[in-house]
C-alpha cells in the first residue's frame, strides 16, 4: 500500500474541492438566438424527399418537448438547434418562455452532438416534483447512446449534469411525484421495438423491458390521472414504409402491468398483430398510419390523432392524406375525419377543452407544395371531434414550409403550439415559432444581442 504524505494529501483534497466548485458553478453555453436544425432524409422520388426541412421540433415520437410549469410561470422547451444559418451541426437546446414578462432568454446548449446533423437525436423534456429539469437526449440505434441530463437547480437552465447514458432512442419520459420516472423508448433489437424502464432518481434505471415486438413500431404517449398511455403502429416485415394499424396499452402501476383500453391485462411483449390491444386495423384497409398525438377527453378517455395515406412516397399519389381521430367512447372506438393535407409528415397536435377540441398543424399547402409541412392552421370541433372546421389559418405566404407543431404539456394560452420552418426542397435557415390559443404567431428571435428579448408577433401578408 502506498501512503501519501500529509502535505500531498492536503493539496489533493484542495484541488478536488476546487474542481467540484468549478463544475458546480459551471454555466451552460448559450446561443445568440433561436436557430433550428435543417435535415434531409435523402430518400427521393418523383415529388422530392420522403421528408426534409426545418426539423427542430421533430419527431412526434419525442414526447414531451415542452412543459408549462405553473409554479415557475414558464413554459420550458427543448429543440434541435444548430451553430449558424449555413450549418448542419446539431445542438440540443433548452429554453423557456417567461409568462410574467413575455420574454425569452438566450437558449442554452445542453449538449453538443459533435458534428451529428440528424434530428432523430433531438431531446425530450421532463420536470420532477422538486422542479428539476431533465433533458433526455435521444440516441440512434447502438451507434450513439442516449443521454440523460439534470439541471443543477430547480427551474434553472444555466447548469446541467449528466446522470445516465444507455441505448435509448425516441425517449418519452414521464415523472410521477413520489414514484420517479417511467421512460418509454425504442431499441433496434428486431426492428424498432418498444421498451420501457423506471427509475426513482433518474440515475439508476431498471433493465429495459420489452413492450412490443412485431417487426417495429413508432409510438406517442401521454399521461392522465397517474396513468401512462401509449399508442403505436407496427411495421410489417420491419419496413417503416409499410407502417400501419393502431394499438393502445396503458399502465397505472409504473409498468408492473399493462392493460388495453377496456382494462384487460396483456402478456408482454406483444407479438401478435391481432391482439386485444388493436384499436383499428388499417392494414386491412390498405392504409399507412403516421401517429401525431394522443390526448384525453373530459372523462379521461383516449383520443388519437393520426395521418393516414395510401403510399409512403410524397406527391399526389398518396392523396387524400386524411387527419383522423380515434376516440374511445361508449365502450368502443369511434373514428372521425378532421381534415386533409398534402404530406405524410404534416405533423400536428390535438388540444382538448371539454367538448371543444382543436388541431394545430400544417394542413394547408405551403411554398414547397409536396414537401414536409406547409402553412399552419387551427381547426376546431365543438362536438368532441365529430365535425370540424378551420377556425383560422395561422401562417400564409411563407417563404418556407412550417412543420411539426408541438403541444406543450399543460399548455398555457400564451404558448400554445411550438414549431419550426424550413425549405423542404433545399437547404435553408430554420426559424422557430409559437402561437397563442387565439392563433397569433410569434417568432423566437433568430439573432439576439440582449440576454432577454420579447418574441415579435409575425404578420403574414
Amino acid at each position: 500500500m502506498m501512503f501519501l504524505n500529509a502535505s500531498f494529501l492536503k493539496a489533493f483534497i484542495l484541488i478536488t474541492l476546487l474542481v467540484a466548485v468549478v463544475q458546480g458553478n459551471a454555466q451552460q453555453k448559450t446561443q445568440d438566438g433561436y436557430k433550428g436544425i435543417w435535415f434531409t432524409l435523402g430518400q427521393f422520388s418523383t415529388f422530392g424527399d420522403k421528408y426534409s426541412g426545418g426539423l427542430g421540433t421533430y419527431t412526434s415520437s419525442h414526447v414531451p418537448v415542452a412543459i408549462f410549469s405553473k409554479k415557475a410561470n414558464k413554459t420550458f422547451f427543448v429543440y434541435g438547434g444548430t451553430t449558424g444559418p449555413q450549418e448542419k451541426h446539431l445542438l440540443i437546446m433548452l429554453s423557456y418562455f417567461d409568462h410574467t414578462n413575455k420574454m425569452v432568454p438566450k437558449p442554452v446548449i445542453v449538449y453538443d452532438k459533435m458534428g451529428v446533423d440528424d434530428p432523430h437525436d433531438n431531446a425530450s423534456l421532463a420536470i420532477d416534483d422538486l422542479g428539476y429539469l431533465w433533458v433526455f437526449v435521444s440516441g440512434r440505434n447502438t451507434s450513439r447512446p442516449g443521454l440523460i441530463f439534470k439541471s443543477r437547480k430547480p427551474y434553472e437552465v444555466n447548469g446541467f449534469e449528466q446522470m445516465h447514458h444507455g441505448v435509448i432512442t425516441y425517449p418519452q419520459p414521464w415523472h410521477f411525484a413520489g414514484k420517479g420516472f417511467i421512460n418509454l423508448f425504442t431499441q433496434y433489437t428486431n426492428g424498432r421495438e418498444l421498451y420501457w424502464a423506471t427509475s426513482k432518481d433518474g440515475k439508476d434505471w431498471s433493465p429495459a423491458a420489452k413492450l412490443a415486438g412485431m417487426g417495429g413500431h413508432y409510438q406517442v404517449s401521454n399521461t392522465y390521472n397517474g396513468k401512462v398511455v401509449t399508442v403505436f403502429n407496427y411495421h410489417p416485415g420491419g419496413d417503416v414504409n409499410k407502417r400501419t394499424n393502431v394499438y393502445l396499452l396503458q399502465t397505472a402501476d409504473m409498468g408492473a402491468t399493462w392493460q388495453t383500453t377496456d382494462n384487460k391485462t396483456m402478456a408482454l411483449p406483444l407479438t401478435s398483430t391481432q391482439s386485444e390491444a388493436l384499436v383499428v386495423d388499417c392494414e386491412q384497409e390498405g392504409k399507412l398510419v403516421y401517429l401525431n398525438d394522443l390526448n384525453f377527453d373530459k372523462h379521461g378517455n383516449p383520443v388519437v390523432l393520426a395521418v393516414v395515406s395510401s403510399t409512403f412516397e410524397p406527391g399526389p399519389k398518396g392523396d387524400p392524406r386524411e387527419w383522423i381521430l380515434l376516440h374511445w367512447k361508449n365502450n368502443k372506438w369511434n373514428k372521425y375525419k378532421g381534415c386533409e393535407s398534402t404530406h405524410n409528415y404534416d405533423m400536428g397536435s390535438l388540444y382538448v377543452n371539454k367538448n371543444q377540441w382543436q388541431i394545430i398543424g400544417p394542413t394547408q399547402a405551403g411554398p414547397q407544395q409536396y414537401g414536409t409541412g406547409g402553412e399552419m392552421a387551427l381547426w376546431q370541433s365543438d362536438d368532441e371531434g365529430i365535425n370540424w372546421k378551420m377556425k383560422k389559418q395561422l401562417t400564409s405566404n411563407s417563404k418556407r414550409n412550417h412543420s411539426y407543431a408541438r403541444r406543450p404539456v399543460a399548455a398555457h394560452k400564451d404558448f400554445y403550439s411550438f414549431w419550426a420552418d424550413g425549405n423542404a426542397g433545399t437547404f435553408s435557415e430554420s426559424k422557430l415559432y409559437f402561437s397563442n390559443s387565439n392563433g397569433d404567431v410569434y417568432a423566437l428571435p433568430y439573432t439576439m444581442t440582449n440576454a432577454f428579448e420579447k418574441p415579435a408577433i409575425v404578420k403574414f401578408n
